[in-house]
């Protein structure tokens, strides 16, 4: 029998993921990709590429190495907690070439669309056009993986700014932005708090006379240094926490949220509060923000009610002068032209069965790869959804009924809808181990810590107390790896590696009494939850 043909769209992280898991169950990929390189987001360009994601220079990922890997290829050691760009893309080059991923791919490849075949309700098969070098061919296929993300198409809302036609500084959205030196010297606006507005008001007060951050609603500030320098994400998105916040509500850990992150810095005092809490909008993860601030560089400032030809004015009726440029870090739209009337878009609303599969196809032969925002690492998310996808494909899985599929999609937005703000922003929103532990359980790996209680202790404890990383979903189940355990258990190495360039004196006493403090704490809640779960 013939292997089932599934085709790629797109050649990033997600693609070259999806193309793997497809080899993993026996099916024949074919990754087209557009522009003539693999990377996606990650690869860097001095010039923005039509139709791709567009990077600055200096961009730092928020998520920490050992959360964002692949789940049976860890990123070295000596690799930095937080990686810049051109290293997130030296990891997915190592990627591709360690499982030979790069033949199954078709560059400078354009979809033109996606269509049912006739005979689709009973065969699955879609219709695909690609274009290369201006010529057209079209190919017939099992399935489709589409994996273009959702930071390629700019949202630039100047309905929203009376008078920003008629400003005669310059303006643009940060997708075009590369770097600060064009700025040596200016008064610059940018109008939005997310991960990039905050990032981009902070590089740009190092060369600008003055930065003033534009937000309508304010934010709370996380930092990618956690506790005793760990990152964040490693202690934050752990099984503990996921059970915690089960048994304690959301309520609880908001509240402890805000008290730490206010202990860092009084984000009323410093003009960042918000009315929402703190797991009601998507976080921004910024650690030099409030040293701008406080040092004068950056000025928080509200919403801009209309802009003059060289000044803005804001919501509260101040004023600023001389404004030289004005930056709109006011996200994405995303948008599937290409799939005609197979999924329908609504200012980034989609309705998806657990994030993937459109539920009003009579076969389910096309799925949505990496189209969440989650609150953690995207790469293990979009693997562990291509795993689920190719045994659905394989026919190793089985859905649910089209009403049963549709019935879960609203709880879904109704849950997504009751705890955030709303925005275009909240629509594709995600907890990193949520998210993770619901696809395990699809997939057929989700640990089990109760069994492993008995078996291998040791392994249990770090499942339940550590970071919930990628590798934990090989543990058991379908794609197996035996150099799981071993790798889960040297995470802390690992994190620890590229710090300690310095050899120092340790106190082994004092770790000695902490990790005995740890262990019983440990125990005692394990119990608990073991009780309850």
């Amino acid at each position: 029998m013939t292997n089932k043909r599934i085709a790629v769209i797109g050649g990033g992280a997600s693609g070259l993921t999806s193309i793997k898991c497809c080899l993993e169950e026996g099916l024949e990929p074919m990754c087209f990709e557009r522009t003539d390189d693999i990377g996606g987001l990650w690869r860097f360009q001095d010039n923005p590429e039509e139709g791709r994601a567009s990077i600055y220079k200096s961009v730092i990922i928020n998520t920490s190495k050992e959360m964002m890997c692949f789940s049976d290829y860890p990123i070295p050691d000596h690799f930095p907690n937080y990686m810049h760009n051109s290293q997130v893309m030296e990891y997915v080059r190592m990627y591709a070439k360690e499982f030979d991923l790069l033949k199954y791919i078709r560059f400078k490849t354009t979809v033109c669309s996606v269509k049912k075949r006739p005979d689709f309700s009973t065969s699955g098969q879609w219709e695909v056009v690609t274009e290369s070098e201006g010529k057209k061919e079209m190919n017939v296929f099992d399935g489709v993986m589409v994996c273009i993300g959702h930071h390629t198409d700019a949202h630039l809302p100047l309905e929203s700014f009376p008078g920003i036609k008629t400003f005669k500084g310059q303006y643009f959205h940060s997708r075009d932005y590369k770097n600060p030196e064009a700025f040596t010297g200016k008064r610059v606006i940018v109008i939005g708090i997310g991960n990039s507005g905050g990032d981009l008001a902070v590089e740009i007060s190092h060369t600008a006379k003055q930065v003033f951050l534009s937000t309508r609603r304010g934010a709370w500030i996380l930092n990618r240094v956690g506790d005793n320098g760990y990152p964040f994400d490693a202690l934050f998105s752990t099984r503990l926490n996921y059970f915690l916040r089960k048994i304690y509500g959301e309520s609880i850990q908001n509240k402890f949220m805000e008290n730490r992150m206010n202990q860092k810095f009084n984000h009323e005092l410093y003009g960042l509060k918000p009315k929402h809490r703190a797991l009601s909008q998507h976080p921004t993860l910024n650690d030099d923000l409030p040293n701008r601030i406080i040092s004068g560089f950056v000025k928080v400032k509200g919403n801009v009610k209309e802009f003059t030809e060289t000044a803005a004015i804001f919501e509260d009726g101040s004023r600023e002068n001389d404004i030289d440029a004005v930056i709109f870090a006011t996200g994405y739209t995303f948008d599937f032209p290409f799939l005609e009337d197979s999924v329908r878009v609504v200012k980034n609303k989609i309705s998806l069965y657990k994030m993937v599969f459109p539920p009003n196809l009579e076969k389910p032969t096309l799925a949505i790869i990496g189209l969440l925002q989650p609150l953690g690492a995207i790469f293990p998310i979009s693997e562990i959804q291509g795993r689920w996808v190719t045994q659905v494909f394989k026919g190793l899985k089985t859905l649910p009924s089209q009403s049963e599929m549709i019935t879960d999609i609203t709880k879904a937005k109704e849950k997504m809808e009751k705890r955030y703000v709303e925005s275009q922003r909240h629509t594709i929103q995600a907890d990193y181990v949520d998210a993770m532990e619901e696809l395990a359980d699809l997939v057929g790996v989700r640990p089990n810590l109760l069994s492993l209680a008995f078996t291998d202790p040791k392994l249990a404890l770090q499942l339940l107390v550590g970071p919930c990383t990628p590798i934990q979903y090989r543990l058991q189940g379908p794609g197996k790896w035996d150099g799981a355990r071993k790798a889960i258990l040297t995470t802390d190495d690992r994190i620890r590696k590229p710090l300690m360039t310095r050899v120092v004196e340790s106190s082994n006493s004092m770790t000695s009494t902490i990790t005995m403090g740890m262990f019983m704490v440990a125990i005692a809640l394990f119990a608990i939850i073991i009780t309850y779960f």
